[in-house]
């Protein structure tokens, strides 16, 4: 399929690389290739992404750790900079969010599930919340989490 009919999935993040937040979105960028769908990722760091990045999502995946019980600043810096430029432009763009926590990731979790009501996305996963260092059981569930939104997009369903 060309790269203009593909489905388009955006991968946004915050933390520092070797941290654990990267190792999620590592885990969540093999998944998506794993998936053997026919999707475009493009995977970026939050303070790196802009309007024309989420106008061109067909799907978000957003990951962050929890800093002082809420998102990474670079989370809420995109969600600034973009709010207005697209309001009623992205309207039931498909979601998810993932979290390297430290303490128990909720507060992180409802700060963007909040700002998400107002960009109208619709949620399409539970939230992916891993304490503390990542287990292979993480990682897995973090590669599911890319596959699982990668298969929706390509099937029509998300």
């Amino acid at each position: 399929m060309p790269s203009s009919t593909r489905p388009h999935l955006l991968l946004i993040y915050a933390g520092h690389a070797g941290g654990r937040t990267h190792a999620m979105v590592e885990a969540v960028k093999q998944g998506v290739a794993d998936a053997g769908e026919d999707v475009e990722l493009r995977a970026l760091p939050a303070l790196e992404a802009g309007v024309d990045d989420l106008l061109w999502a067909h799907g978000l995946l957003i990951g962050t750790p929890e800093h002082f019980g809420y998102m990474a600043g670079a989370i809420k810096d995109f969600f600034d900079r973009t709010f207005y430029p697209v309001q009623g432009r992205v309207d039931a763009l498909p979601y998810a969010i993932f979290v390297s926590a430290g303490n128990d990731g909720t507060g992180a979790v409802s700060s963007i599930e909040r700002i998400a009501l107002g960009y109208r996305w619709k949620r399409c996963a539970e939230p992916l919340i891993v304490k503390g260092d990542l287990s292979e059981t993480d990682r897995h569930r973090c590669a599911e989490l890319g596959q699982t939104l990668a298969a929706g997009l390509a099937l029509g369903v998300l």
